[in-house]
């Protein structure tokens, strides 16, 4: 019994360390199927100072869709963004982590048959932008539109502009 116990203790040790090495992810339901999947992101060849080639990779845990990849990204935070386009999928958003700028583009994905895809073009996006009240610069509009905020440098300052878009 004691045998089983330290057993049950290490193997509870170990799943706990395999998790708390894993990187952050979401969970949403992004080709549509009615199940959840979860999203997470891995970056390979990227030193601290960013050098290297930076390439953050966005996985699945339904191994059916395929990876996502992103250039001059040091890892990053994911999104589920809810569903936007009202095709019965959740949009998946990524904000790219770099070391030398606080410019970055908001990526948002959605699933079509083929893969991913872009929703919209890359929402340009400066750091001050994130540090309203932790709102995404993108969000459901009128039917066939979504609202994005996007940064823009005017006058030597940083402004964030709304406008509607229509998606792709």
């Amino acid at each position: 019994m004691k045998k089983l116990l330290l057993f049950n203790l290490f193997l509870s040790f170990v799943t706990f360390s395999a998790q708390k090495s894993e990187t952050k992810g979401v969970l949403g339901d992004y080709n549509g199927d009615g199940k959840k999947e979860y999203a997470y992101s891995k970056v390979s060849d990227c030193s601290d100072d960013c050098s290297g080639k930076c390439i953050t990779t966005i996985y699945f845990s339904d191994k059916n869709l395929k990876p996502l990849t992103i250039k001059n990204a040091k890892n990053g935070d994911l999104y589920n963004l809810k569903d936007l386009n009202d095709d019965g999928k959740d949009e998946l958003g990524f904000y790219p982590n770099w070391c030398t700028s606080c410019w970055q583009s908001f990526y948002v994905y959605t699933f079509k048959k083929d893969g991913f895809k872009y929703l919209v073009d890359p929402i340009v996006t400066h750091c001050i932008q994130w540090n309203d009240d932790d709102k995404l610069p993108i969000e459901k509009g009128k039917k066939g539109y979504v609202k994005i905020t996007t940064s823009i440098s005017k006058n030597n300052d940083i402004k964030t502009v709304s406008k509607l878009v229509k998606i792709k």
